[in-house]
Order: structure tokens, then sequence, then C-alpha cells
């Protein structure tokens, strides 16, 4: 199997190779467009009102003659456009012309900001010059403003970033207008007597979906910023040091069910809160970026999902001091969600538990009430970020936690206190380099999270009728003792593009090292991720006495990104066995070697059937440390755009292996049936008022092992320019005759039990957006989640590499099992006796969270919200159906509700 693997990658490569010989000749080489701006020769400026009537403008030509991009590359486009750029020592201006020969037909869609709705025209510039990183300024028709950092040459566009800048539009008889004004303060740029900026201007033609652009960038291309054009003419400008700081004031009220006799939970309570953000320009490269206590009210909650595999739930990061500017820290070393930072551990949930006391440490004692955070304080974080002009990329990220207590009090009214988390600082630094006319970088990162874990627990009681206070004689450990006192990482990467940017070679290479306490060493080697002690594993073994790990990772991969038709691409990722990253960074699993393959063949032309399609096959298989091979996938995808701009996206793959290490979750190496999934999704012309996507998703393994349906409906309507919505549905259904239950000791011999569940899991999200203006909008965010799992057919495992489904496992029959007061008893020998128990595995779980907020932004920068947050969490009957549960324990509970005012002042100095 293995001389197969290595010859299908290697014919592969050698097919895409002749491939792409063939295709050399017809290459396109494109000439590279130049705009000369001018300075204005008067401290008159002009006013941005969407009418470009004043003089000011004259001292410039129009450029035009843009070339269309999609569907039909390099073709005139159905209506022109032509652009001016002028500046003084503070401004960049630009004016447009967007000529359209039926004006009233012109979409004026409202959306808050970064909607990207409607007509639009966009701006990019590329101030680094580096080919790769540029900043984003776009216009609708309706004077929606849009602003996105890009990087990875066009790859990664991030709206987080929220420069202050001004624009208008109208609509006349050619078409449509607009000016903006830029405050070069907000741009990126080194000292230089004549600055070169690479340029690109592009506009979309909203009800043809027609997108055109002033410089020609081939469909082949291997990259977008590396193809633009530039901007000349930009004399004696001063980099300018920003410098921009914002308080925030935040007034809350929370309501939620009273429980009487709890001395927490009495029905409300009020907040008043405030903090400060500020950016510091210490160069004009190099920015700044400081918080003090920050506050993320206004942030979306993040939707519902339940892992029945036991891993930890990737979300993403939407707290804005972290958004802004990501890309600089990002440290993707493998692949998936991989990384050596991710910025939620910062201001985390507390890890700690919340009830554990000196005399029960598994939980609360009996009749104790809590008061426990629901997250970590972030007392201030710093960021220093930016990009200089000779190519240095530098980032270093430094954030203090606070030490969170929970409040526990007895029916008796004594009281004590436990650390649920310790004071934490996190710091990460991150440097890239560009060489080779910037074809080439290197980089390197850093990380250290440091805890001071001090005593866990406040041994004393007090008593509340008489003020004395009497102390424990049982004394327990630190209770958070599991936690790692400190974590390091480092890592260096690469990228290497030559001829033209068509191949790419790129790889890093990570390390870390945790130390801490011999129970947290301990608990860290038995951990999902890492599973030391499973059982069939002759290179792993828990050590109780170490007190540090130390771990590798990393990739290498290489293939062809532009040129042709073709792409293809290859590589190899690794993670040692003791790699530890889940203090800052995130890695769902350690000990495993991946290899993959995959090629793809884009249509570079639209047919009379469809304006862009493309088809590629992958092949994926991965190792563990020890040289077992555990998994080997095959997959076909493809994708149709109709000339009707409906689309369609197709897949279909088998696993004829597959191996789990962590399915028993310390138990032996497990084996699945061989595995056959398809997937087929289509929607409608998203440009309409009314659209919908469709999707099915089905995975199906042999003898019936597992099965897996996902329906999907997605719906989009938008009745009239300032009003949408959205709801998406989503029903899946899972069914394993081997879902993992416990592990349970029968005569001295561990025991791993697994059932059959039927899993039934419902949701959607659900969307209204109200736009007053582009500076005043409403939006509604809810989603009801129920998910439902009913188990039943509970067998051991008694082949975990069997290949037969029959002798892999082995049913319990009707002399072995009983049920009574929610657990079941197993007698596994038949002589009358109990052997072990299992408590029911059975779970319904219910939650509905929804977000309103209103957002003013009453000047450039500064803005209030009105939020109203509310969320209902429960367990609904495992008896019920999907819709009874939603009734009973959604509609039919009391919620929480959280009222907040949060208003900021952005000052720019």
């Amino acid at each position: 199997m293995k001389l197969k693997l290595v010859l299908l990658i290697i014919g592969c490569f050698l097919v895409s190779f002749l491939m792409q010989a063939q295709e050399e000749n017809t290459t396109a080489i494109v000439s590279k467009r130049t705009y000369i701006t001018k300075p204005l020769a008067t401290s008159k400026v002009p006013v941005i009102n969407g009418i470009i009537d004043e003089v000011e403008w004259d001292i410039v030509k129009w450029s035009g003659d843009f070339i269309e991009r999609q569907p039909d590359e390099n073709t005139p486009p159905s209506q022109q456009t032509k652009f001016k750029i002028i500046y003084d020592q503070n401004f960049l201006y630009v004016a447009y012309r967007c000529y359209d020969t039926e004006p009233d037909l012109i979409e004026k869609r409202l959306s808050r900001r970064d909607g990207f709705a409607g007509d639009r025209i966009t701006l990019v510039l590329d101030t680094y010059h580096d080919k790769r990183t540029a900043f984003s300024f776009t216009i609708t028709a309706a004077g929606v403003k849009g602003d996105e950092f890009v990087s990875q040459n066009g790859d990664n566009w991030d709206p987080s970033w929220n420069p202050i800048w001004y624009a208008a539009s109208r609509i006349d008889a050619e078409g449509w207008t607009a000016e903006i004004k830029i405050p070069l303060s907000q741009l990126k740029f080194g000292k230089s007597k004549e600055q070169i900026w690479g340029l690109q201007i592009s506009r979309l033609f909203f009800r043809k979906d027609e997108r055109s652009a002033w410089q020609r960038i081939p469909a082949d291309a291997p990259g977008y910023i590396s193809e633009f054009g530039e901007l000349h003419g930009l004399l004696d400008i001063k980099p300018q040091k920003q410098l921009e700081i914002q308080p925030f004031t935040v007034t809350q009220y929370d309501t939620y069910p009273e429980e009487e006799g709890n001395p927490f939970r009495e029905g409300q309570e009020f907040k008043l809160n405030g903090g400060l953000d500020a950016k510091i320009g210490i160069t004009n490269d190099l920015t700044l970026d400081l918080t003090v206590n920050p506050d993320f009210g206004q942030v979306e909650a993040d939707p519902a999902q339940i892992a029945l595999d036991g891993f930890q739930i990737f979300f993403e990061e939407q707290r804005p001091f972290f958004v802004e500017n990501k890309n600089i820290f990002d440290y993707q070393f493998a692949n998936g969600s991989d990384n050596l930072f991710y910025s939620r551990r910062i201001g985390r949930n507390p890890q700690g538990i919340a009830g554990a006391s000196p005399i029960n440490d598994s939980g609360p004692l009996n009749e104790e009430f809590i008061d426990a955070p629901a997250n970590t304080v972030i007392l201030g974080a710093a960021k220093f970020s930016g990009k200089t002009k000779n190519g240095w990329s530098v980032g270093i990220l430094e954030s203090v936690t606070s030490r969170e207590i929970a409040k526990i009090e007895d029916a008796n009214g004594h009281r004590r206190e436990a650390v649920v988390e310790p004071l934490t600082n996190y710091f990460v630094s991150r440097i890239q380099k560009d060489f080779n006319e910037r074809n080439t970088f290197i980089g390197g990162i850093f990380t250290a999270t440091s805890r001071d874990l001090g005593d866990a627990y406040n041994i004393d009681y007090e008593n509340p009728d008489t003020d004395e206070t009497s102390e424990l004689t049982e004394v327990r450990e630190n209770n958070l003792n599991f936690l790692r006192k400190s974590a390091y990482t480092g890592g260096i990467d690469f990228r290497h593009n030559w001829k033209d940017r068509k191949f790419f070679v790129e790889g890093n290479m990570v390390a870390s090292h945790v130390e801490g306490s011999k129970e947290a060493i301990t608990k860290t080697q038995e951990l999902l991720t890492h599973l030391f002690q499973r059982v069939d594993a002759s290179h792993l073994t828990v050590d109780p006495n170490r007190t540090s790990l130390t771990g590798t990772g990393g990739k290498i991969t290489g293939g062809k990104s532009g040129g042709g038709n073709w792409r293809y691409e290859g590589g190899v990722f690794w993670r040692s066995p003791e790699l530890e990253l889940n203090d800052i960074g995130f890695l769902r699993r350690a000990d495993e070697i991946k290899q993959f393959v995959n090629l793809r063949y884009q249509f570079l032309k639209p047919t009379k059937w469809f304006r862009r399609a493309n088809f590629g096959v992958e092949e994926v298989s991965t190792f563990d440390f020890e040289g077992n091979y555990n998994r080997i996938e095959y997959e076909f995808n493809g994708y149709v755009n109709y000339k009707n701009n409906w689309w369609t996206e197709i897949g279909a793959g088998h696993k004829p292996r597959i191996f789990i290490n962590a399915a028993l979750r310390g138990g032996p190496r497990f084996r699945f049936s061989e595995e056959n999934f398809a997937y087929l999704f289509f929607g409608s012309d998203s440009r309409k008022k009314f659209r919908f996507t469709v999707g099915y998703v089905n995975s199906l393994a042999k003898q019936n092992n597992f099965s897996f349906e996902r329906y999907v409906v997605r719906l989009n309507y938008q009745p009239f320019d300032a009003f949408s919505m959205s709801i998406d549905p989503e029903f899946r259904k899972n069914l394993d005759k081997t879902q993992y239950v416990t592990e349970a000791d029968f005569n001295g011999t561990p025991k791993y039990i697994t059932g059959n569940i039927d899993q039934q899991t419902l949701s959607a999200s659900i969307r209204l957006n109200y736009n007053v203006n582009p500076n005043l909008t409403i939006q509604y965010y809810g989603q009801p989640f129920i998910s439902r799992g009913v188990y039943s057919d509970f067998n051991f495992v008694n082949n975990a590499t069997a290949k037969n489904l029959k002798e892999r496992i082995t049913l319990y029959d009707a002399n072995q099992i009983s049920f009574a007061d929610d657990e079941y008893a197993i007698d596994e020998n038949r002589d009358g006796e109990v052997d072990y128990t299992i408590d029911t595995p059975d779970f319904a779980f219910v939650q509905f969270r929804s977000n309103l907020v209103v957002r003013w932004e009453y000047i450039p920068g500064s803005e209030i919200f009105l939020v109203w947050s509310q969320g209902i969490t429960g367990d609904g009957n495992t008896s019920d159906h999907l819709f009874r549960s939603l009734n009973n324990q959604i509609f039919g509970q009391q919620p929480e509700n959280t009222f907040l005012i949060k208003a900021t002042y952005r000052f720019v100095l």
C-alpha cells in the first residue's frame, strides 16, 4: 500500500508538470500600468460629497480603460469606469466615475460598514510595495464604506481593520460617482523622496455580476497583490505617526430567574464599567495598540456545538482588539486550525472547578451556592505591530489576565472562596523578513505563558452570625494543580516563490516546552491530545515523575499556484507526541504524520452554459510516530457557476482505511469500517432579493458501522434596500454502533464500552438587519440549538483492530445488562453478580442565544452600542422529539437577559 501511495504522488506531480509545460507558451504576459498623481497646488481641497465639480480635480487626468476580470477575463466590460487621484501632506483623495446607461437600475442596497452590498468600487493600495499585503477601501453606490486589510497575496481579506476615512457617492444621469478622502496617518509606508505603491481599482457591476479592473490580472495569475499596477508621483510626503485614544463606558443590567435561598441569584444585577483603547504610532510603520479593561459586550455569541469525540472546539475570534492585524501574529503551522497563537485563550472561561471543596474534590457540597465568573478579566493588553518599508514584519503582544475567584456559600451562611483561574501573563512575538524582490520570506515566532498558581483555596470559613473565623481541620491540595506553570513555543517558517510566482515551496518547524508540577505534567500526558496511557502504544508511556514535556511539529509543502489551467500541491505535516500548544495556541491532537497531494483543473474562460468551473482530486494518508498506518482517503470535488449565476458544488470520497488512536480515550487503537461519503450543495443567484442555498451531506460505513446525514437550507431575503433577513436551518443525524461511552474495570481488566447512538441535532441561525443609514444600523441574531442523543445496544470492545465489526465488538445480551435509576448494571460473566455499572449516557441539550444590537457611528470612529442579549440553556427530555424540547425548554422558560449601553469616543491627535 505504501508503494502505491508513493507512485500515486509521483504520478500526480509528473502529470501536472507535463500539463504545465504545455501551458507555458499560452500564459499571458501582462504589462504593468502606471498612474501618476500630483499634489494639490493650493490649500483648498475637494469637498467630499460625491459630486466631482471642484477645480482641484483638474490638476490630473482621468484614467480608465478598465478590463473585465469576471466572468469573461480580458474582454471589454459592459460599463466603463474612470478615476483620479490627488494628494496633499495629510490626505489622499480619489474620485470615481462609474458609467451606467440605466442609472435607475443601479443597486443601492444599504448595509452596515463592511456589508459590501450592491454596486461598488474598491481601491486597493500596496503601500509597502511588498506584493503580499495591501489596504482596501470600498464605497458603494448607496454610500456604505468597507475597509479590509489584505494579506497572503490576496488570499486573506480581514474586515476587522477599521481606519478613519471619508466617502460619499451620488447617482446621476450617467451612472454614479464617488469621492473618498483617506488620511495618510491611516496608511503605512516608509521614508522616500517618491513613494511607489502598488495600485488596483476594481468595480462590481452588480446586476450582471461583472467585475472589471484598472490593472488586468489574468485568470491564471499566481496571486492578486503581486499583479498590481503602480501609483507614482507621491513626492515628499512625510510618514505620519498615528495617535488615537478611545475611552469607553459600559452600563449593564442583568436579569435572570431568581433562585430562592441562593444569595448569588437574586434575579437582577447592575454593573458600571469603563476602559480605554489607544493606538500610538511609534513610527509610521509600527503601531502600539493598548487596551485597559476591555469590554466585548457587543460581540456576537458563539454558535452552540457538541463534540462527541471529546476534542476541544475551535471558535473564531470576534473581539476587535485581537482580530485587528491578526494576520501578523498568525502561525498556522500544520493544517486545519492548529496554530501557535489562539487568542481565545486570553480571557478564557476559568478552568478551575468552581465548587470543589476541601471535603469533596468532585464538585460542590450539598446545598451550596456558587458565584463563579463566566470569563477571565483581561486587566490589560498591548500589541506592537507593523511592517517596515524594507520588508520587516513585526508583532509583539503582551497581555495580563486577572486571578479569578468563585464565591461559595452553604445553607448555613458559611462562605469560602476558590481560585478558579490564576493570574496569568501571555506573550507573543512574531517576525518575518522579505527577500528576493519579495518572492521569499523567512520568519519566526515565540510565545510564553506564565501562571502564578500560588494557593488556590481559601481555607477559612466566615460565620455570619458571630463574625468569627473557624479554621478547617482538613486542607486540600491546590485545586489548580492540573494547570501547567509555564509554557513556551517557538518556530521558524519560510516561503519561496519562483518563475513569476507560479511555483512555491513553503514550510515551518515548531517546538514546545511546558513545565509544571508532577500532577500537571501527568495530567498533560493523559489528555486526549496526547494519550500516553494508550495500552497498545509501545512508543508512549506515562511517567508520573516528569515535570516538563518537549515536542516538535511542522510542515513542508510545495506546488504550482499559477499559470495555465492546472494547480497542484503536495506535502507532509507532523506533530510529535509531546507537542503541546494549548496554553496560548490550538492543537487538537499530537502523535500524527499526515501526507497529502491534490490536483485541480480550472476553466479560465466561460462557455455557453457556465461562467466559472473547476474540479479536483485529493489523497490524504496519516500515520503515528510508532509507524501505524492509520488512514487513507480519496476525494473528488467540483464547482460550477452557471450562466444564470446559479451554482453547484459536489464532492465524493472513499476511506478504505480508518484507525483512530483516540477513539477509546486511552484504550487501544480502534478501527472503523470502510466509509464512502458524498455531498451536494446548490444555490441561486446571489444578486437577487431572494436567494437560497440547499445542501446535503451523506456518509455511510460498511456493516452500518456508522452513518451521518446533514441537511442544510440557507434563505436570504432583502425586500427593500434598507432591510435584509436570513435563516439558516440545519438538521444532522448521526448513527454510530460504536460510539464511545466509558471505560470499566472487570476483575482488573479494562473494558471499553461503546454503544449505538442515535443523535439528532437541529439548529437555525436567524439574522435581521435594518439600516437607517450607513452609520446607524439595527441587527438581530438568534440561534436555537437542540441536540438529543439516545443510546442502545451497549457492547464492549473485543478486538479493537478487527476488520469485521462483529469481531471488533461484542454485544451484551439481555442476561448481562439491566437498567434502573438512570444506571445500567452489567453482569458480564452471568454469575448473578453485578460486575460494573454505567451511568446512562443519554442526553438532550437545548440552548437559545440572541443579540439585538443598535450601532450608531455618530462621528467617524466613535460609536454607541445599545445591546440586548438573551440566553437559555437547559436539559431536555430524551424521550421528546426535537420540536417539543424547543417548546418546553426555550419558549417555556424564563430567559437570562443582559441590557447594556456602550459608548466610545475616538480622539485622533
